[in-house]
Formats: structure tokens, C-alpha cells, sequence
């Protein structure tokens, strides 16, 4: 897929002059893990960037889970990291792919033309032997002054809308059993948002690769193209995978529920749905 670069592919163009590698590694579970291996190590020039503190807005009442950055915050991480317009950004984070495209995504939302994720992530880095450091780089600061493209997310009143009149193909990103509602480990209620189809993101990728073009498009196949598609999942992170397949498969109308389950069901006249729709 276009959007993805081999291990191969980012060894031979170390030393491109324009090349910006970011470290997106992070655990759900233990938020201070990511900053924490990259500390004991990373990628040589990669720069850190946190899920919940560069990447999210703290969680409020409404909007989810882990709600899109401020950008005028955002795009500041983004100069200091050294991104500019001329930038092949290659981002990482240890193979599972997540959050490493919510990174993919931001950076596409803001109309950026090279922006890439590393198959195989930093696992696949180490298993290929390849040099690592502790140094902490100091890129150039750059006057980087992107804008954003609305076109690529819907609020909440649209997904209400969208609920309303059937009128859009919904997908649920996460696992079965949370969208069947059997088990809910986080939001307030199991169940999914009424009229979403699930399509699991872990099926993006097979043993810490992105699965080739011709997969992504077999997971897709039974949709049409021609319908705008909404991807949600709990908190707007692991349907980034999702909507960058979707992408990469030739659909062009896709877009991205950011505050995704975990805003809808914050509202607590909101109906969900068990089982398959």
C-alpha cells in the first residue's frame, strides 16, 4: 500500500534530507509506557509524540475517550518537531499499527502529502538488527502552517443524522464481542451504534504487517463505493487503521467519527443495538 513503508525502504533513506521519523508507541493500559521505551530507546532522529498528550484532548463530559488535538497546539509539536510542507514523515509505534495511524491520520487531516507508517513498527526494527539510541534529538524548528480538512470527520449531530435516516454506511472498528455487545471492558454500555456494520481494524494487519492491497480490498468488498462511510470505534484511535484500508482500497468518501462509541453513548438518551444489525 501506498501508505505504508517497508523497514527496508526507511534503512536505505536514513539520510534523506527531509526525512522526519516519529515514535508513536503507546499501552492503553499504562499510559507512561511510550514515553518510557523511548527513552530506554528508539529509532536514530525519531521524535516522541504521546497519544494522550500531543495526539488527544483530555476527555470531557462529551467527545470521547481521547478527542482530537487542539491543532494550534498540535501543529506547534509538529514545527518543533522539524515538519514542515517538504517532510516525508515516517511514523512508528511497535507494530500494532493504532497508534501510529492516528499520527497517519492527523497528519493526512491536515493535508499533508507525505506521511507514511512503518510495517512492523519499532519490533520489526529491532528484529532487523538495525541501530537504536538514547540520544534525543534536536530538530530545526519550522514555520509549518497547515489547514485542516473538514471533509474527513463528522460530528456527532452527523452520526445522529446518519442514525436517523439511514442514509450512510456506519463501521465499528472494534472487536466482535464489544460490538455485539457481549462485553463492554470500558464505556458506560455494551451494545453499538444502531446500523453499524463491524469490520474489525486488527484485520488490517496479519502478525505486525499491513496486509497487502488486494486483502484490504477483499475486507471491503461488499461495500459500495459510492456511499460515504463513517468509521467510529471506541474513542476515535484503532478506526484510524480502518480508515486509512479503506483509503489505500479505492474508497474515496470516508470519514472518521472522532469521539467514536465512548461520545455516543455519553449521552444517555442515545440507543444502542446487541448483536448483529
Amino acid at each position: 500500500m501506498n501508505e505504508i513503508k517497508s523497514i527496508e525502504w526507511l534503512k536505505n533513506h536514513f539520510r534523506d534530507e527531509h526525512l522526519v521519523v516519529i515514535d508513536c508507541r503507546f499501552s492503553l493500559g499504562d499510559p507512561d509506557y511510550g514515553r518510557r521505551v523511548y527513552e530506554e530507546g528508539h529509532i536514530p532522529e525519531a521524535i516522541f509524540f504521546d497519544l494522550e498528550k500531543n495526539l488527544s484532548n483530555p476527555p470531557q463530559q462529551h467527545g470521547g475517550r481521547h478527542p482530537l488535538p487542539d491543532l494550534h497546539r498540535f501543529i506547534e509539536k509538529c514545527q518543533a518537531a522539524g515538519i514542515d510542507d517538504q517532510s516525508t514523515i515516517v511514523v512508528y509505534d511497535d507494530g500494532e499499527g493504532s497508534f501510529a495511524s492516528r499520527f497517519w491520520w492527523l497528519l493526512t487531516f491536515l493535508n499533508h502529502p507525505h506521511v507514511y507508517i512503518l510495517d512492523g513498527g519499532y519490533t520489526g526494527w529491532k528484529e532487523a538488527q538495525l541501530p537504536t539510541t538514547t540520544d534525543i534529538p534536536s530538530p530545526v524548528k519550522t514555520n509549518y502552517r497547515p489547514e485542516p480538512n473538514d471533509e474527513m470527520i463528522v460530528s456527532y449531530e452527523d452520526v445522529k443524522q446518519a442514525v436517523a435516516k439511514k442514509d450512510r454506511i456506519l463501521i465499528d472498528s472494534r472487536a466482535k464481542n464489544r460490538y455485539l455487545g457481549i462485553v463492554e471492558p470500558i464505556d458506560r454500555v455494551p451494545g453499538h451504534i444502531p446500523g453499524a456494520i463491524n469490520i474489525e481494524w486488527t484485520d488490517s494487519l496479519k502478525n505486525g504487517l499491513w496486509q497487502p492491497l488486494e486483502k484490504q480490498q477483499e475486507r471491503f468488498q461488499h461495500l459500495d463505493k459510492n456511499e460515504e462511510i463513517i468509521v467510529y470505534c471506541g474513542s476515535g484511535v484503532t478506526a484510524t487503521p480502518n480508515f486509512l484500508a479503506l483509503k489505500a482500497a479505492g474508497f474515496r468518501n470516508v470519514k472518521l467519527y472522532p469521539g467514536s462509541y465512548s461520545d455516543w453513548v455519553s449521552y444517555e438518551e442515545n440507543p444502542v443495538e446487541k448483536g448483529e444489525s
